[in-house]
């Protein structure tokens, strides 16, 4: 190869001009005529043509490379320039300014930098590393360290406010200089750091605070100047730092004995011996809880000068050591109070002398009353006369051909004379009961005969009304006068139809212990707590929209009269807007044994005594034939049609059944098997059998799959007595386990 591609293009040309040089020599030298002088000819003239090419390119490229190095050198003028604006400008800050890289490393810094450093000032130079500012700082002469900080503890502390991304913090230099310290981090996680000199600053503040100090100090002495009780403050020496002259003026001590300054025992020894100390409190006592600060109690008591003058003392310690104490001149006060409490045993006198007469009054107002009360007895007796004549007249009219209209007016003139009846009645009962007179016979009876017939009479009434009037059937035997019972059930269940304008009320009975508490509650507006005494009241009657003719307001009276004679306890709960239940407790008694129970209880005893069995049968017939063989057993039945009519039932007696009887088939709704499972989801397990003529495998295997196993019709009092047995057995084997 003639040529290196790897020489310089200048090296090439050279080659190319000395290898033509050559050829055209030989041309002309040679006189071969067999051509090979025209063949180098023609070499020569290409040689020198690619001399010119590479020649050209040569040229270019210096060009290019002419206009690089004065692009170069502008962008290199720009950067100087650019530089040297910025460090104009760092230089113009009055701040101290430098700035290191992401490494800690110093980059650049102004003449202002640790200037009041002038022992490190020149040490500072680029390239240095952070600690090593820091070290060079912290041995420096002008740095003032705190008490009992070493170069070296104050180094630690600088090096780790740095590890944080942005501090501030003010530096204490020799000769009362400050200078505050502020970090900043860039983006590229160098950091800036900036001194300001803020002596004058601190300077400032502090001649500010002493203006304030003086100027709080002023204005808690004019304050205390203007407090009508006297005030001495003192420092956790025991020393006087304030005080006000009204404190001079009630303890009698002369003003030039009393100084900033002055020791709490000084004025304790200047204060005048007459001054008698209350609360077993003593002088030297006083100086033993001044020298106890940690002890210190607030303490209140009296300094007493016989006949002039008495001090409300009160001293308190002070979050700084020190103590305060306060003294309020109450003598006017205790000399009313002496004339109160003199007062007061004149007026006691008065009341003991009123009271003997007012207990006269009241034995003449017995008296009347003992006589009102025979007057209304015997009123009572003459009018029931005349007026059973009317009644008997009246209802001799009626029957007979006579139009709508008179059969009316008959129907009318009966309902009124019974409402005169029934008012008289009251008065009479009333009287009886105030009287003492009145005769209980107390004996067994079912409380069914009262619920049934009480049902009977008020469900006409509710239903007019549009309420709807619920009565709870119980098979429990009561001890009690059937006649008042009835009475006291009655009043409180018309009362309750009588005041409650939408919902419903409820009767019912539940066993409590030996008693049954009798129940009436409704959805009226209420009972607000401070009229619920009242309501007891003759003749008092609490928002009562009935007319007179419906009665005079001794209803409750008349309840509450007779509970007391018969031992019968009453009770009342209510809520305003949410409605009111009165319930009546009365013993219980031995049910009279039935047939039925005759014929098994020689075999079984009376398993059922005291169980609460309900039992859930749409039959009618079915349903009432199991519960009298079962309250037969001495059980207590709560029977209804259906599962929808039991859920209700439950939750609003509230009570716990201690078995159920289940029909399977209770048309339309819950099936047995159903609404036993909801029951255990809401009671838990209770024991319970399904009634069922159905005999399949697979339903008696879903009885047992909800814990009610089955209980196949026909059903035989042995059937139900052998029931109520097991559960008795049942309890006797979790008892004994």
């Amino acid at each position: 190869m003639l040529i290196n591609p790897d020489d310089t293009l200048e090296r090439q040309n050279e080659k190319l001009k000395a290898i033509a040089s050559s050829l055209m020599r030989r041309v002309e030298q040679q006189t071969d005529q067999s051509g090979i002088a025209y063949a180098q000819f023609e070499r020569a003239a290409l040689l020198e043509d690619q001399v010119r090419t590479r020649t050209r390119d040569l040229e270019q490229a210096l060009k290019l490379l002419h206009e690089s190095n004065v692009s170069l050198e502008r962008a290199n003028a720009d950067v100087e320039a650019a530089q040297s604006n910025l460090t104009d400008a760092i230089e113009t800050i009055t701040e101290g300014f430098a700035l290191f890289d992401n490494s800690d490393t110093l980059v650049l810094s102004n003449s202002h930098f640790c200037e009041l450093f002038e022992d490190i000032s020149g040490k500072l130079i680029p390239g240095m590393h952070f600690d090593g500012y820091v070290d060079l700082i912290s041995r420096s002469d002008f740095l003032q360290l705190p008490p009992g900080e070493t170069p070296e503890g104050w180094a630690a502390m600088r090096k780790s406010r740095h590890a944080r991304r942005n501090a501030l913090f003010n530096t204490q230099l020799k000769g009362d200089r400050w200078l505050q310290v502020s970090e900043r981090r860039t983006p590229n996680n160098g950091t800036v750091v900036l001194q300001t000199d803020v002596t004058d600053i601190i300077r400032l503040e502090r001649e500010e605070r002493a203006r304030l100090k003086d100027q709080q100090s002023r204005l808690i002495a004019a304050t205390l100047d203007h407090l009508a009780q006297g005030v001495c403050i003192f420092d956790d020496q025991q020393r006087l730092v304030g005080w006000n002259t009204r404190a001079a003026e009630l303890l009698k001590v002369p003003v030039t004995r009393i100084a900033l300054g002055a020791r709490f025992a000084a004025l304790i020894d200047h204060m005048p011996r007459d001054f008698i100390l209350s609360d077993k409190i003593t002088r030297r006592g006083l100086l033993e809880w001044a020298a106890r600060p940690s002890e210190r109690r607030a303490i209140r008591f009296e300094l007493t000068q016989p006949n002039t003058l008495v001090l409300d003392a009160f001293a308190q310690a002070l979050p700084d050591g020190g103590f305060v104490i306060s003294f309020t001149d109450v003598t006017e006060e205790r000399a009313v109070a002496a004339r109160l409490r003199a007062l007061n045993e004149e007026l006691e006198a008065r009341v003991a002398e009123r009271t003997t007469e007012l207990e006269a009054a009241v034995a003449s107002a017995e008296r009347a009353n003992a006589s009102k009360s025979r007057f209304v007895a015997a009123a009572s007796h003459d009018l029931l006369q005349p007026l059973s004549a009317a009644k008997l007249f009246v209802g001799a009219l009626q029957g007979g051909q006579k139009s709508g209209l008179e059969e009316d007016t008959l129907s009318k003139a009966l309902s009124a004379l019974g409402a005169v009846e029934g008012i008289i009645d009251a008065l009479l009962d009333i009287s009886r009961l105030e009287s003492g007179r009145a005769v209980f016979d107390k004996r067994a009876f079912p409380l069914s005969q009262i619920f049934r017939a009480l049902n009977d009479e008020l469900s006409p009434l509710a239903q007019q009304k549009g309420l709807q009037f619920r009565m709870v059937d119980s098979s429990l035997m009561v001890q009690s006068d059937p006649s008042y019972l009835r009475r006291i059930i009655q009043n409180l269940a018309t009362n309750a139809v009588r005041y409650t304008r939408r919902g419903r009320v409820v009767l019912g009975a539940r066993r409590v212990g030996r008693d049954a508490r009798i129940e009436v509650w409704d959805t009226g507006p209420g009972i607000a707590p401070e009229h619920q005494a009242e309501i007891f009241q003759e003749f008092r009657r609490l928002d009562a929209p009935a007319s007179a003719s419906e009665g005079l307001g001794l209803g409750l009276a008349i309840v509450e009269r007779a509970c007391a004679g018969l031992g019968h306890s009453i009770n009342l709960r209510s809520t305003p807007g949410h409605g009111t239940t009165f319930s009546v407790t009365v013993p219980t008694a031995r049910a009279q044994d039935s047939g039925t129970a005759e014929e098994v209880a020689p075999i079984m005893g009376r398993p059922g005594t005291d169980r609460l069995i309900f039992v859930v049968e749409n039959d009618n017939e079915l349903r009432r034939a199991m519960a009298m063989t079962l309250e037969g057993f001495g059980a207590d039945v709560i029977d209804v049609p259906n599962a929808e009519a039991g859920l209700e039932l439950l939750a609003e007696l509230g009570l716990k059944p201690d078995a159920f009887l289940i029909d399977q088939q209770l048309g339309p709704g819950r099936s047995g098997t159903e609404f036993y499972d909801l029951v255990k989801k809401l009671y838990g397990p209770i024991p319970a059998r399904i009634v069922s003529a159905l005999r399949d495998p697979a339903f008696e295997a879903e009885c047992a799959k909800v814990g009610a196993p089955l209980f196949p019709k026909p059903l035989a009092p042995a059937d139900l007595a052998a029931f109520l047995h097991g559960l008795t057995q049942d309890e006797r084997s979790e008892t004994n386990v």
